[in-house]
């Protein structure tokens, strides 16, 4: 099984490739929502946008669901944000979460 190291600021963990971002994210411990979005957010349906981050690396092309709730206000398709818990990681990542409820703020 191949797998992949997905950096968060100074840290860094191994996940199988084809794992679920929003996954290894949680089960690192890394701050994936920001303030009350850790209580109120989807559960990695797609639809609340508040697991937005800057990736840099090779994951998963986006779903629908992915694409329509990132051209929804407040986020903007042209901002370059994924939704980790649309993502597969397929390869060495670095990400990085903004600020704000939605992370958008970079």
């Amino acid at each position: 099984m191949e797998h992949c190291k997905v950096q968060y600021g100074e840290s860094c963990v191994v996940c199988p490739r084809g794992e679920n971002l929003r996954v290894v994210m949680l089960r690192a411990g890394w701050p994936l929502y920001n303030g009350l979005a850790r209580q109120i957010h989807c559960r990695g349906l797609g639809t609340c946008g508040t697991c937005a981050l800057r990736i840099h690396g090779n994951v998963s092309t986006m779903t629908a669901v992915e694409k329509w709730r990132l051209n929804f206000p407040p986020h903007r398709l042209d901002q370059g944000l994924r939704l980790a818990c649309q993502c597969q990681v397929l390869g060495d990542l670095t990400v990085a979460k903004g600020a704000g409820l939605w992370g958008h703020k970079f």
